[in-house]
């Protein structure tokens, strides 16, 4: 799906290695700065994510493709890792039983649909569906996390909706920080909020793309 991605939009191999260099330069720039400090309970003195790399795009290239005469590479794929992540997430009536202080809202939420033979696209049309039922636009947005499956997804969806690499994963992605299965997710989520409090920026969107050619979309509001 990755490879007909990279193809159907015309996504070079160079194109997809600097946008994956860059997750690993943003993500270690932000473990030096301690951005993710909040967001991580250590475990046996382990404190911080440990897959980011110091790379070149000179390495990236002597990687072999992982189909002969493709483009995708591991350089430009998520990596694997392990980890677990959690939220807490509770209606208005509970709230206000138990005297919570809620840090942002839920300001939209859905599942959208594409072509499960592509399979990793779903975040384009579904970006695109939430925008409508939201009535808002992607001008309004502040910070977007898209989870990096590839690179091809992420650029392929930059490509469609216009939105700036700048206000996007801006402390890197799954491409360095990998790609927990059933914790990404709440990750990405997690991060979303903090940086929208670091940053005083009030609406954040995260997407990802899932298997069988589906993706949810999440707006959020960061409040006080």
């Amino acid at each position: 799906g990755a490879q007909m991605i990279a193809d159907k939009w015309n996504i070079s191999r160079l194109d997809m290695e600097k946008f994956s260099l860059e997750s690993h330069v943003r993500a270690r720039k932000a473990i030096a700065e301690g951005r993710f400090k909040k967001e991580i309970v250590p475990i046996a003195g382990l404190a911080d994510d440990e897959t980011t790399r110091e790379t070149t795009l000179e390495k990236m290239a002597t990687l072999e493709p992982l189909a002969p005469g493709g483009t995708i590479t591991a350089g430009v794929s998520s990596q694997t890792g392990d980890a677990a992540s959690a939220m807490l997430i509770v209606s208005e009536k509970a709230l206000k039983q138990y005297k919570l202080k809620p840090r942002a809202r839920i300001h939209h939420m859905s599942v959208y649909g594409d072509d499960p033979i592509f399979m990793l696209t779903a975040p384009i049309p579904a970006t695109k569906y939430a925008m409508k039922r939201a009535g808002m636009k992607l001008e309004d947005i502040d910070l977007v996390e898209i989870n990096e499956a590839f690179a091809p997804v992420v650029l392929a969806w930059f490509k469609e909706t216009g939105y700036p690499h700048a206000q996007t994963n801006v402390n890197g992605g799954g491409i360095a920080l990998a790609h927990p299965l059933g914790a990404t997710g709440a990750k990405l989520m997690t991060t979303l909020l903090h940086e929208l409090e670091r940053t005083n920026k009030r609406y954040g969107l995260q997407t990802m793309c899932e298997g069988g050619g589906v993706a949810n979309v999440t707006i959020i509001e960061r409040l006080g």
